[in-house]
């Protein structure tokens, strides 16, 4: 995989790694001030990311978190002094779990060792905009989904949206702490209310509406097949799942989940 930066809109790209397939945002202003998106899962993949973005511009940066996932965030301590933006359930999750997160990670990812986790401290429940460099950058918060605490990036003058782990392309969805139920009605949202043609997805290729629009449509038939599962007591649905047999129980159990609540 080449992990060069792609661009995808005026002066905003996407950097896709082989590491988790994980894709990383960047939006540069006029002045060379950017946003970058997501930190990616070490200090040392956060250091390469730095590297990355000198090659692009050598402003000062507003750092987002798609949300709290490791992957995501465990780069934040290198890109201090900077703002780090996120949903505020992001900076809860972070400040309650992220340790646990690293010390569960350290057998198999020793790196995680040199890892400070640190949570944003900008934070918005519903929506912000930041002026980066004189362009206008929108956060969102459409509902609970892939997280609690999912954050859409939209950089409207370029036609891009950046959908995090709402959207995923080259693997199934990640249902291990999500909301099924509601994921399709947040996507469905984000579609809505965002009509820029460019999406790119947490993990995985650069996708187009007609892609965002067909994983909705495929989540909300998993919420559908979960209720009725629950209900009905039909767990042999799982072969009528639109994603193989683990992820589609995993989902199913998460949804049981919310339906016992």
């Amino acid at each position: 995989m080449d992990e060069k930066w792609q661009e995808i809109g005026d002066r905003v790209y996407v950097r896709r790694h082989r590491s988790y397939d994980m894709n990383t945002g960047l939006v540069v202003g006029d002045d060379g001030h950017c946003l970058v998106l997501d930190t990616r899962a070490s200090h040392r993949e956060a250091a390469d990311l730095i590297a990355a973005i000198r090659t692009i511009t050598h402003g000062p940066w507003t750092v987002v978190n798609s949300h709290s996932h490791f992957d995501h965030y465990f780069g934040n301590a290198l890109f201090r002094p900077a703002e780090i933006w996120g949903h505020t359930r992001c900076a809860e999750e972070i400040e309650t779990y992220g340790e646990q997160q690293r010390a569960a990670l350290l057998e198999r990812h020793p790196e995680v060792e040199e890892v400070t986790v640190v949570a944003p401290d900008c934070t918005f429940t519903s929506a912000a905009s930041l002026d980066i460099g004189g362009r206008m950058v929108h956060l969102r918060h459409f509902g609970l989904g892939h997280s609690s605490n999912d954050v859409v990036v939209q950089v409207p003058d370029a036609g891009v949206v950046f959908a995090g782990d709402l959207v995923e392309e080259g693997a199934p969805p990640a249902f291990g702490d999500s909301y099924p139920l509601d994921w399709p009605v947040t996507l469905a949202a984000m579609l809505r209310e965002m009509p820029e043609p460019v999406v790119v997805p947490g993990h995985g290729a650069v996708v187009d509406r007609a892609y965002a629009s067909g994983q909705q449509a495929e989540l909300a038939l998993v919420a559908d097949l979960a209720r009725r599962a629950h209900t009905e007591g039909l767990r042999d649905l799982i072969g009528r799942f639109p994603y193989p047999e683990e992820t589609s129980r995993q989902a199913i159990d998460r949804a049981f989940l919310q339906l016992d609540a």
